[in-house]
């Protein structure tokens, strides 16, 4: 009976599983799997939670480690089809967008680890070392799992003709559509500089505006308008106490999450949302016992660090510290609030204990589609 349905019928049935659930469904026959990709079911099923995905940040074995939200659950996936040990820059859709760690040169490889399938981008017209990057990503609900994207490099340490290197003052862009890196234009040396120094990978794109944090403190934050192709700096709410500040997106809006050094028992971990008018405001603050409960009793935020997007935001500290999440959930009526509560970490996976490591995480939906 199950393989005599119309496609339009099943498809709506199996909307209701969850990832975890489609993707075991898909496997069933090749009708069920055709069904899945035909209709992209991915992005109609119900739960839409965000998976975290964590990479070590010393390249011990070639692997991640995923945590599934839906049924409270960590697993291990092996990268060991990738020929290059890598770190997270950022999620794409349903991909991680990674960098090879063997070379300091700059080199960007999209892969989607649930199907073991990757793709190096294009060199860059600029060899670049420790460049910021920033991504933008059209519209994920019209295009599936896999929508277009730009990638924006700014910055970073280039040669000279002469020897030596310099601070590289332009900006590049990747553009997803054509598979081709252009020169975007040049930049203010000071900002490329900062860039280059002070800021890690993680970006934040909102209206029209790519967002880097400085990791330096104090903190400050730097801003690309692309469609004016100028440049800004944002002051940081409390820049000189926070020992810990990342930048996500929230409600469409760029949000700042941070941790302040207070006492000997721990400051608070705070989050502002820009308003009209580049000012922060104060929307909440992690409740006291679960900030507690990530410390572990030490009274310092400086090793936190936060992941967000696809409605939620998510504090860790290591691979087995557990972890703090504020995630969007529905009520009643279609009605919507966020919501926090607490993650285990992943300490035990099949009944292996897994060895406590410092990691580096970001938040993306899978998909067992081939891209």
């Amino acid at each position: 009976m199950w393989s005599n349905l119309p496609f339009d019928l099943l498809a709506n049935i199996l909307s209701f599983l969850s990832s975890d659930s489609l993707a075991m469904a898909s496997s069933v026959c090749q009708h069920w799997h055709s069904c899945s990709r035909a209709y992209n079911l991915q992005y109609t099923v119900k739960d839409r939670l965000a998976w975290l995905v964590v990479f070590p940040t010393r390249n011990r074995s070639p692997c991640c480690y995923v945590h599934n939200p839906v049924i409270d659950k960590w697993h291990v996936l092996s990268l060991d089809f990738l020929p290059d040990p890598v770190r997270p820059v950022t999620s794409i859709g349903s991909l991680l967008l990674l960098r090879p760690t063997n070379s300091i040169v700059l080199q960007l490889v999209l892969c989607n680890p649930f199907t073991r399938q990757f793709r190096y981008l294009p060199v860059l017209n600029m060899a670049r070392t420790n460049p910021a990057v920033g991504v933008v990503v059209e519209s994920q609900t019209k295009q599936g799992p896999f929508p277009s994207f730009r990638v924006y490099v700014a910055g970073g340490m280039s040669e000279v003709a002469s020897g030596g290197a310099m601070y590289e003052p332009t900006l590049e862009m990747y553009d997803s559509r054509y598979d081709t890196w252009k020169i975007v234009g040049p930049m203010p040396v000071e900002f490329a500089v900062r860039l280059t120094v002070w800021t890690p990978n993680e970006s934040v794109y909102t209206n029209g505006v790519l967002y880097w944090m400085t990791s330096a403190r104090a903190y400050s934050v730097m801003g690309f308008e692309i469609i004016s192709n100028t440049w800004r700096e944002l002051s940081v709410p409390m820049s000189d106490r926070l020992e810990f500040a990342a930048l996500v997106q929230r409600n469409e809006r760029l949000t700042l999450v941070g941790g302040t050094c207070g006492g000997g028992g721990g400051g608070d971990a705070c989050v502002w949302e820009l308003s009209e008018g580049e000012i922060w405001c104060l929307i909440e603050k992690v409740p006291m016992e679960l900030g507690m409960k990530l410390l572990g009793g030490k009274p310092s935020w400086g090793s936190t660090k936060c992941v967000g997007g696809n409605g939620a935001i998510c504090l860790y500290r290591e691979l087995g510290s557990g972890m703090i999440i504020w995630r969007e959930v529905e009520e009643e009526e279609k009605r919507r609030r966020w919501e926090w509560s607490w993650g285990d970490g992943c300490c035990l996976v099949r009944g292996k204990r897994i060895q406590n490591l410092a990691i580096k995480g970001v938040l993306l939906h899978p998909s067992p589609l081939a891209f």
